[in-house]
């Protein structure tokens, strides 16, 4: 079995994204991994190519900036590192630049791409999320963060990044056919320094958005304001090991009264009948779980 990671990033040291984190993180199950380097203002390509592994393999890419709508460029840059890996590869896995696979279920993410690998019906391997914010402290806990995504997929030709990113589609615009894994991934998007985090937000709103939109509902602040969050949760697990050096390096005060977290309605209900049932209502899907 052949496996490929591949993966996407642009000015990693000026907004402090884990990528090498990330990167290492699927190393260990992955004969290579292709990073897309995209034109940076920092230096991203050295820190990229500091990484003492002969897997890894750089593309150099450059941004269509002019891309303004839903977050595309990111799907036309997972894309370019998507085509660059290897054809004979079984299975692709696909890791974001402030994601993190945690090693306690790499033997699990490595069964079942062998006991999947040669069934037609199984585009990819669908995997459990954990959402933190603020610090590595606390998860978000209402139904607005999303449970689950595809991050592992065929190497084929049909398969492609979605909308902004998040997940995959196949042909004309089909969901993927998924087998949901017991394996987590940690996203770590909302937890970095506040400064590096505000600039962050305010470069990645530019994704989704005109200029005369940000200018009209983006707040230029020094750092990045925590206060208007919706419920979280304090974690109580572990984190990934790679993660270690950089949690102790945290550097700022992150703290919240949990006894004040107010739910919305439909968060009540949707958070009720999950945890009776396991299934959450309304929830969004990119996926078709088989």
């Amino acid at each position: 079995m052949k496996v490929s990671g591949f993966t996407f990033v642009r000015n990693a040291v000026v907004y402090d994204y884990p990528i090498l984190e990330a990167i290492n993180s699927i190393l260990p199950v992955c004969d290579e991994v292709v990073v897309a380097v995209g034109n940076s203002e920092d230096n991203t390509l050295e820190l990229i190519k500091s990484i003492d592994s002969p897997k890894i393999r750089i593309i150099e890419t450059v941004w269509d900036d002019s891309l303004r709508e839903g977050g595309r460029v990111l799907a036309v840059e997972t894309d370019k590192a998507y085509a660059a890996v290897a054809d004979d590869s079984d299975w692709a896995i696909y890791i974001q630049g402030d994601e993190v696979m945690h090693e306690d279920y790499l033997d699990n993410v490595r069964r079942a791409m062998l006991e999947y690998k040669d069934d037609p019906e199984v585009d990819g391997l669908l995997f459990k999320y954990r959402h933190f914010y603020g610090s590595y402290d606390y998860e978000g806990d209402a139904t607005s963060w999303y449970r689950r995504e595809i991050r592992i997929v065929r190497k084929r030709s049909d398969i492609y990044s979605y909308k902004d990113a998040q997940g995959f589609r196949k042909g004309n615009n089909q969901k993927l056919q998924v087998k949901l894994i017991d394996a987590y991934i940690h996203h770590y998007g909302w937890v970095r320094d506040p400064v590096a985090l505000q600039k962050k937000y305010e470069n990645s709103s530019k994704f989704w958005n005109s200029d005369e939109w940000i200018k009209e509902n983006i707040v230029h602040n020094e750092e990045f304001d925590f206060s208007d969050i919706e419920p979280i949760k304090l974690f109580e697990g572990k984190h990934p090991k790679v993660m270690h050096d950089r949690i102790a390096r945290k550097n700022w005060n992150f703290s919240r009264d949990l006894s004040k977290k107010h739910y919305r309605l439909k968060d009540r209900v949707k958070l009720f009948v999950e945890r009776l049932t396991g299934y959450r209502p309304f929830e969004y899907k990119n996926y078709k779980i088989i």
